[in-house]
């Protein structure tokens, strides 16, 4: 439980899914219908070694958020802003943007038979352009946040915009 922080004293109940592949996925599908929001966290310093695997991980997720009733709130959370090779939130937001878009490409080039998320969109964005986040039906945000505090400071961890994102989807 997480009490968000605005007037209203609401409580939110975040779930962390677990890394491990298989075990991301399943609670992913037994989570994700009930789930008002998603904040999917990028390591930021890592990103540039990482960016195919986020991208896969995030082209699964957004393919199961579209095709949900009740679209939820998309925030993509780039942590680990207080390093210094740390990417920026738009500089991942376009590497991301290049990444779905080559993986919309080769899954749509695929065989039916192989694929197998039949009963989600067979693609994400518009066909014949370029994906970008605007494109997708639920609102896509980006920001910058360091969840680490320094030792014995722990004042010094900057997740003022998540908290205030979580207290306006609250």
């Amino acid at each position: 439980m997480y009490k968000v922080n605005n007037n209203k004293g609401n409580s939110l109940t975040l779930i962390d899914l677990p890394g491990h592949e298989s075990l991301r996925l399943q609670f992913l599908d037994r989570f994700k219908a009930s789930a008002r929001a998603i904040v999917f966290v990028v390591d930021s310093a890592a990103f540039q070694r990482e960016v195919k695997d986020v991208a896969e991980f995030l082209y699964q997720v957004l393919l199961d958020s579209v095709g949900l009733k009740s679209a939820p709130s998309f925030l993509i959370a780039c942590n680990k802003q207080d390093i210094a090779m740390a990417k920026s939130a738009k500089l991942i937001q376009q590497q991301l943007e290049k990444e779905l878009n080559t993986l919309r490409v080769t899954r749509s080039a695929a065989p039916s038979t192989l694929d197998s998320s039949s009963s989600a969109p067979a693609q994400l964005g518009k066909k014949g352009k370029e994906f970008e986040f605007s494109q997708l039906p639920l609102k896509v945000e980006f920001l910058e946040c360091s969840a680490k505090a320094s030792k014995g400071d722990p004042a010094s961890a900057d997740i003022r915009d998540l908290e205030k994102w979580l207290a306006k989807i609250a």
